[in-house]
């Protein structure tokens, strides 16, 4: 009987290949350039794009949750193995395998880390190599988030270039925009951006060469290959095709010319024939653009059975807090910890745990996030029930639990359906950031977006988003008139 149950799924699992990618412009394309290419030779593909930093992706491909994504030597060696200098591919293979895991096909470019500022500040200042900042402790650093945490990144570059600068953190999508508006005087920048040359940046020389070489690469699950051969066939076909030029077009295509990452691989894969590349559309087509109707049932999804576990655990929680007040301590101080943990920080700690990504580690952060409101008021509202009533109910002879359900929980279910409410709109929001790990959503125009700095995206996720809420919070309101309304 288990092998009956287990072949076909190991049928399935061998006929389907998922690929990876990070939350920028760059790994969406190679990602879908690599899903492309196996296409043909599986069973299925699908792409799970925008997986967040290179510590949720790498969590991802060790879970076997996806089998191959793109990424760079430098990032292998510093973030994944923590080289304290550059190694070579024999290297890291041979450090990767205990952990099934590998390094091949060198795409043909290299995507350096590097900063940059305006060209015509720099050329004022005569700021040509990373070396001249640290005389110019008055320029505001506006650096990406993972770049600042990286071993590769600020600190150890700090430390090599004695800087005195302290940098202020920011979203690598929206820094060129930083730039341009002057909100910040420098910010790193990927060497292959398209943005470089169209803002007329200065890109600083490394002059103390501190910056390891980012050729771009693919790390694989080592089964892949027995798997799926002849996908892998294919994709190790990628190897030397795309060029730094290629590249830096292609991520100009998007981010420039507002072309999508699906329409941008097939151009490289399968390249077109006279056809005109499509522009950027506007807001109220990205808006009601085919994939609204999925979108809407995948974040629905979530809120329901995020909302809906929640409860289950929470309103017993509450209650059993507000029987035992020695215990309320307790459980508000468990459930308030939840709330100080970062939401991509909980995804990411998830997937390892459950050994997946997308909808089951989103669904289990979510619920987690909605019990504090839903503890606090089941708490609260039954706190408030008077004794004189809960005496009664015991004089007409009730069971503890006839009382419960007769005269306590009717009396404080205003109180109980108010944390509801407050569980379920918060979870709408939160529920965008499910995206980044492969749990679809109103996140994923949110996070191309971001990756694009594309504001008419980001308004056809972020609306919707909005839309819900406030259509959530008019449904419980109404839900809340109408148990007033039968009270009375």
């Amino acid at each position: 009987m288990l092998c009956a149950v287990g072949l076909p799924a190991l049928a399935a699992d061998a006929g389907r290949l998922v690929v990876g990618s990070k939350r920028f412009t760059e790994s969406y394309i190679l990602g879908e350039i690599v899903a492309q290419t196996a296409a043909p030779h599986v069973a299925a593909v699908e792409h799970r794009q925008g997986l967040g930093n290179t510590a949720v992706v790498f969590e991802a491909l060790k879970a076997g949750a996806i089998d191959v994504y793109p990424e760079y030597l430098g990032t292998v060696d510093a973030e994944i193995l923590k080289h304290p200098r550059p190694t070579d591919i024999a290297t890291m293979n041979r450090e990767l395998a205990p952990l099934g895991l590998g390094v091949a096909v060198p795409l043909g470019f290299q995507n350096g880390y590097a900063l940059a500022m305006r060209g015509e500040q720099a050329a004022r200042l005569g700021i040509t190599r990373l070396s001249d900042l640290a005389t110019h402790a008055q320029l505001v650093f506006g650096l990406s988030h993972e770049f600042i945490g990286r071993a590769d990144g600020w600190p150890g570059l700090a430390a090599r270039y004695r800087l005195p600068q302290r940098p202020t953190g920011i979203e690598h999508g929206i820094a060129y925009e930083a730039l341009a508006t002057r909100r910040i005087d420098l910010t790193d920048i990927y060497s292959t951006d398209a943005k470089i040359a169209e803002m007329k940046l200065t890109v600083l020389d490394d002059d103390a060469g501190y910056f390891p070489r980012y050729d771009a690469v693919l790390l694989y699950r080592l089964d892949l290959a027995q798997r799926a051969p002849a996908a892998w066939r294919a994709i190790a076909a990628l190897e030397g095709r795309i060029d730094a030029a290629r590249m830096i077009a292609m991520n100009g295509d998007a981010e420039l010319r507002g072309r999508p990452f699906m329409e941008i691989a097939r151009d490289f894969v399968a390249p077109p024939r006279g056809e005109a590349a499509a522009g950027r559309s506007g807001w109220r087509e990205r808006l009601f653009a085919d994939d609204l109707g999925r979108l809407t049932r995948e974040h629905l999804m979530l809120v329901l059975v995020a909302v809906g576990a929640a409860a289950a655990i929470g309103i017993p929680l509450g209650a059993a807090a507000a029987a035992l007040p020695r215990l309320e301590q307790t459980v508000m101080a468990l459930v308030g910890v939840l709330q100080t943990v970062p939401s991509l920080a909980l995804f990411a700690m998830l997937i390892p745990l459950l050994g997946r990504i997308g909808t089951v580690p989103a669904l289990v952060a979510l619920a987690l996030y909605a019990l504090l409101p839903i503890v606090r008021n089941t708490t609260t509202g039954l706190a408030q029930v008077p004794r004189g009533l809960r005496d009664a109910g015991t004089a007409l002879g009730l069971s503890p639990w006839q009382r419960w359900c007769t005269v306590d929980l009717p009396l404080a279910a205003p109180v109980i359906l108010a944390g509801l409410k407050t569980a379920a709109v918060i979870t709408v929001g939160t529920a965008t950031i499910a995206a980044f790990i492969g749990a679809g959503g109103y996140g994923e125009r949110i996070a191309t977006g971001l990756a694009l700095n594309d504001h008419a995206t980001l308004l056809a996720g972020a609306l919707p988003a909005a839309a819900m809420a406030l259509a959530t919070q008019a449904l419980f309101e109404g839900a809340e008139r109408w148990l007033k309304r039968r009270r009375r």
